[in-house]
């Protein structure tokens, strides 16, 4: 979530209305509003920044000032006290109405003190006639019109909702090579089940970045579903964990999946030892090759993750099936060490 930049300062120049009792009364609400909302934000009470920075967008509308960056702040601090559906609405609003964010800002400097004072657009072109003033500048700000969809996505995806990939499409059709939309698009492909799309996403994403572990264990993990795709899954997996030599999961992946169905295969040999012994006993040594291919894949999980008794419990098996009785035994002590802790 992209932190707020508070820096925001209501210029009392930039309101111009009919009377000036009115104009004070107002810019006092504006300044005190807006002090309540960056005080809440700093003390990370998001949840009473977002009302305070509304009610500042409210009274700079009521004054003719649609400044919707108010609107945007209230939508982070919505976010950020995850108060989602309040955020989702306010973003939704805010892609809708084309907001981008782009504010120019008007300055001059007094001549006398050498300050450089802000200024309404209406009050700078006045200005440039007083001869008390000089050096007129305008600026512009970045778009944030991006962050808006991205945002706006990871709010939707968070919440499951069907609304994400409609979002992320129309950000993508006006931002297509952001990176974050991309892979949103991604995980809003898997949300809504299309497992196709989502793999195409990831390999995507790999060509231009095969250095992201997560994508490539994502990619194994949809290949392991497939046992076609099964020597595909392990290749994955193994890049994910060359890439992050502590990459658990992907470590667990690779044991199971170079092991595949060990119950089924089990129970074909048990079915055969009686009347087919020649063919239990191949069964039983292309088995024994899967284990010792997974033992190495089972010692970097034990590695990477040694608190986990599942790991401990699959090399202890596989140390079982290769016939490593030492380290059997010193696997059955770990496991009755962590099931103790864990009572």
């Amino acid at each position: 979530m992209k932190k707020l930049i508070l820096g925001m300062a209501i210029v009392a120049s930039a309101f111009a209305f009919g009377q000036k009792k009115d104009a004070n009364a107002l810019n006092a609400q504006l300044q005190e509003a807006n002090k309540v909302a960056m005080d809440a934000y700093n003390a990370k009470n998001y949840a009473a920044a977002a009302p305070k920075f509304i009610e500042v967008y409210d009274l700079l509308k009521s004054s003719g000032q649609d400044n919707k960056i108010y609107m945007y702040y209230a939508g982070l601090s919505h976010a950020l006290a995850n108060n989602n559906d309040q955020s989702i609405k306010i973003f939704t609003d805010l892609v809708n109405s084309g907001f981008t964010g782009v504010e120019t800002t008007y300055t001059a400097k007094e001549k006398k003190t050498g300050q450089v004072v802000n200024l309404d657009k209406s009050t700078w072109e006045l200005m440039k006639k007083n001869s008390d003033y000089s050096d007129f500048k305008t600026e512009q700000t970045k778009s944030i019109e991006p962050d808006l969809y991205e945002t706006l996505a990871s709010l939707l995806l968070n919440a499951k909702s069907p609304e994400a990939l409609p979002v992320i499409e129309k950000g993508l059709a006006k931002f297509p090579n952001n990176a974050k939309l991309k892979e949103a698009q991604t995980t809003a492909y898997l949300q809504s089940g299309n497992t196709d799309k989502f793999v195409s996403g990831l390999k995507e994403q790999l060509a231009k970045n095969p250095s992201d572990p997560t994508n490539w264990y994502n990619l194994g993990v949809m290949q392991a579903k497939n046992p076609a795709t099964a020597n595909d899954a392990i290749e994955s997996f193994k890049k994910a964990v060359e890439l992050k030599p502590d990459f658990s999961d992907a470590y667990q992946n690779l044991v199971y999946t170079t092991i595949g169905d060990d119950a089924k295969t089990v129970g074909q040999i048990n079915a055969l030892r009686k009347d087919k012994p020649d063919e239990a006993s191949k069964l039983i040594d292309e088995r024994r090759e899967r284990f010792t291919k997974a033992l190495p894949y089972a010692e970097g999980w034990y590695k990477a993750n040694p608190k986990s008794i599942d790991a401990v419990s699959a090399l202890k098996e596989i140390y079982m099936v290769t016939k490593n009785m030492d380290k059997v035994k010193e696997m059955k002590a770990k496991e009755a060490e962590l099931s103790g802790a864990a009572k």
